[in-house]
């Protein structure tokens, strides 16, 4: 297309006007500054992304390792055993002797007294009748361990009784029987005599039973392994 008269007039103007123009400097202080800013401003952008990312990786394992409502993880039951004692069963608690003053009557079972002298073991029956033995009579061999045993018809059963002897370490004599064990009660003068006297009451089918004398450790001192001698 060709130019029209008018247009080339006003070029040739343009053109005579631009040879006249000085450029100014370049502001290169301007630009360094506006270039650092672009960048910043990139930084800026690239951390705040990867900060989001990161944040929707965490919220996305938790959802994923989090139950849901009404969702539950079953866990392996854990069953809590309880160790259960082993070895054999302990004997029945010690009774040491309880000291007694000569002449002192107890009541062991109803209608019936039993006392100590120095002379040995006295006790009575519910008909009133008294007993006694001795243990310096020279019928017992005091210089072991040793037990008697007697035995007495009392209010709904039987009452047992005897004398221990030859030993200062008497501790517990226990009367067992085909069902049960029974610790019984013993007795002894002051000063440790190296003697003293048992007793224990019994429904009427125990007139048999083993008698085992112990010390304070649980040795067998002596025993009597049946009935009444």
């Amino acid at each position: 297309m060709t130019p029209q008269p008018e247009e080339r007039s006003l070029h040739d103007a343009f053109a005579e006007a631009a040879h006249d123009i000085t450029p100014g400097p370049v502001p290169l202080a301007a630009v360094e500054r506006a270039g650092r800013t672009r960048r910043r401003r990139r930084s800026t952008a690239l951390a705040l992304g990867s900060a989001l990312l990161v944040t929707a990786v965490a919220v996305t394992a938790v959802r994923a390792f989090t139950p849901r409502q009404g969702v539950s993880l079953a866990v392996p039951a854990v069953t809590a055993h309880t160790a259960r004692p082993t070895g054999p069963t302990p004997a029945p608690p010690a009774k040491p002797p309880t000291v007694v003053q000569p002449g002192q009557r107890l009541t062991p079972a109803p209608g019936v007294q039993l006392w100590l002298t120095p002379e040995g073991k006295h006790w009575s029956t519910p008909d009133g009748g008294e007993n006694f033995r001795s243990v310096t009579d020279g019928n017992l061999k005091t210089a072991e361990p040793g037990l008697s045993h007697q035995s007495e018809g009392a209010a709904g059963g039987v009452f047992h009784s005897g004398v221990y002897y030859g030993t200062r370490k008497a501790a517990r004599i226990v009367f067992t029987t085909r069902t049960s064990s029974t610790t019984a009660t013993l007795v002894e003068l002051p000063g440790n005599p190296g003697w003293g006297a048992w007793y224990i009451s019994t429904p009427p089918s125990t007139q048999d039973a083993a008698i085992t004398l112990y010390d304070a450790t649980g040795k067998v001192l002596a025993a009597l392994p049946g009935g009444p001698p």
